[in-house]
């Protein structure tokens, strides 16, 4: 399924129907010479979520050095310019501020964080840089107003947290058969996303949310929500965290004896969840794009790319990595499509071609048209059984 944003068709140009937000949109041309193509992105190198930020930053990182070895993209190396948020959405700005002032870069690809690229996004847009693939699924990513022109440079390849958080929420409410459904969540704009999805796909279902808590980012101790779901009779606990955050949750619930289905939101669907949280995750539920690739049972295109991983970075290949590495991947895709005489103008018309790119990891084709900015909606659900993610449905939709 596609979420499809309508924009209203008015005026000609060049004998074409167009909007004004065809008709108007600024892109730029910097960060492009006859060798070179510079590319900028900010990560959590050091902050709260530096468990996404530095695997991501090393896939990409990996996909550059492939991509220049085989002598670039239409003759042109690419160069990445990194810059540490520390998740934190001032730095956020005024990297973004250096990137695209002092660097010049042409676009921002992969950008980490929702608070973070939130704070940045009008700063990227405003000067005509695309922003692509943000490490966010959030819907201010996608979504375009007609009465903003510069939105339209705006493009996601993730699973959308509103759309796989009601994909998935239906599957469990329905195969698990939960009566009292509850949420708990980060209280920023990533959080809020998956709660829109959680009361979305509730509301749809005609079923009452049991009980909806909150808890700060950064947050470390989460006694008070358990203990508050556990007393409101929950069955099922949606959780809208990342990585410790999922793993707390769960220890606290194992600790006071609460045996409860937990359902993660996509970012809990990655290797470090079950390696650090070990059996206080057992059994957990979360929605995913991709089946979490292992070595020692991965084949041909994957399993060669799990090894080089390993060898380049001295360390382990996880899903983080793979969306790093997919960014910077889907972007020379793209690149190539707008062919040698590289404009940004050339390049947005070849994003919105239509023209799909797959990657060797499963994913669902990535594919844009020039009102339908986000790739696909897809989702899978997987658990944690024996400390692995295991597939046990894909392919749905809400």
């Amino acid at each position: 399924m596609k979420t499809t944003l309508r924009m209203a068709l008015l005026g000609a140009v060049f004998g074409l129907v167009a909007t004004p937000a065809l008709a108007q949109v600024k892109v730029t041309n910097q960060g492009i010479s006859a060798n070179e193509i510079v590319i900028g992105t900010h990560q959590d190198l050091s902050g709260p979520i530096k468990v996404w930020g530095v695997p991501v930053s090393n896939g990409m990182k990996m996909a550059v050095d492939e991509l220049n070895a085989q002598g670039g993209i239409n003759g042109r190396k690419l160069k990445l310019v990194l810059e540490d948020s520390g998740y934190d959405p001032k730095r956020a700005v005024l990297a973004t501020q250096k990137m695209i002032e002092r660097d010049k870069v042409f676009a921002m690809v992969g950008p980490m964080g929702s608070p973070t690229v939130l704070a940045a996004q009008d700063i990227v847009l405003d000067a005509g840089v695309p922003q692509l693939f943000p490490l966010t699924a959030a819907e201010f990513t996608f979504k375009m107003d007609p009465a903003k022109p510069q939105e339209r440079l705006k493009f996601n390849n993730l699973l959308p947290y509103v759309e796989s958080t009601r994909a998935a929420v239906k599957y469990m409410v329905t195969s698990r058969q939960s009566k009292v459904p509850c949420i708990m969540h980060q209280d920023d704009e990533y959080g809020k996303n998956v709660l829109d999805g959680f009361t979305q796909q509730l509301d749809a279902m005609k079923v009452k949310p049991g009980s909806v808590t909150t808890y700060k980012r950064g947050a470390s101790e989460f006694s008070s929500q358990i203990a508050k779901m556990k007393a409101d009779g929950c069955d099922l606990v949606v959780l809208g965290t990342v990585i410790r955050e999922t793993i707390g949750a769960m220890a606290e619930a194992k600790k006071i004896g609460w045996n409860v289905l937990f359902l993660g939101a996509t970012p809990t669907n990655v290797l470090e969840v079950p390696a650090l949280g070990k059996e206080a995750v057992e059994g957990l539920y979360a929605a995913g794009a991709f089946e979490v690739p292992y070595e020692d049972t991965a084949q041909g295109k994957v399993k060669a790319w799990l090894t080089n991983y390993r060898k380049g970075f001295s360390a382990d290949p996880n899903t983080q990595a793979i969306i790093g590495y997919n960014a910077v991947m889907t972007f020379a895709h793209y690149v190539k499509l707008a062919g040698k005489d590289l404009t940004g103008q050339k390049f947005l018309d070849a994003m919105e071609s239509g023209n799909p790119y797959t990657d060797i990891f499963g994913s669902a084709p990535t594919k844009f048209s020039k009102t339908n900015h986000l790739a696909t909606t897809v989702t899978s659900v997987q658990q944690v059984l024996r400390g692995r993610w295991v597939m046990v449905q894909d392919g749905l939709t809400f």
